[in-house]
């Protein structure tokens, strides 16, 4: 059994391979844009326009935990709950944020992008 490696651009560079794999999920997912952030909202690599990123990574940890830090009211908060979508991903005891905007297939490429994300950190270890 012969296994192919369906990736077409590889970079031993973690921030650019993280770009290479959301990338691939925004185009995907027709996302506007989609950011990895690390918990305390810095983002770390993205693919869209990069002011959106920046926000969504901002927003992501309130998004996940505005609740209970009691900023859940904030206008843009609430504005964003309806657009956007956060996922957590963990890697050897380490949470990042993944957060996308937009799109037809949000969902399954925000899950593709999870997959992707967790397999280049790991790798990078």
């Amino acid at each position: 059994m012969v296994l192919t490696d369906r990736r077409q651009k590889r970079s031993s560079d973690l921030v650019v391979a993280l770009h290479y794999q959301l990338a691939h999920a925004r185009r995907e997912g027709a996302l506007e844009a989609i950011v990895i952030a690390d918990g305390s909202g810095i983002a770390m690599a993205g693919a869209g326009a990069w002011a959106t990123c920046e926000e969504l990574a901002a927003y992501a940890p309130l998004l996940t935990h505005g609740e209970e830090h009691g900023v859940a009211a904030m206008p843009r908060l609430a504005e964003l709950r309806g657009e956007v979508d956060v996922q957590s991903v963990d890697v050897e005891g380490q949470t990042f944020l993944l957060c996308a905007r937009g799109g037809r297939s949000r969902s399954q490429a925000m899950d593709h992008a999870a997959q992707g994300v967790a397999r280049i950190f790991k790798t990078a270890a």
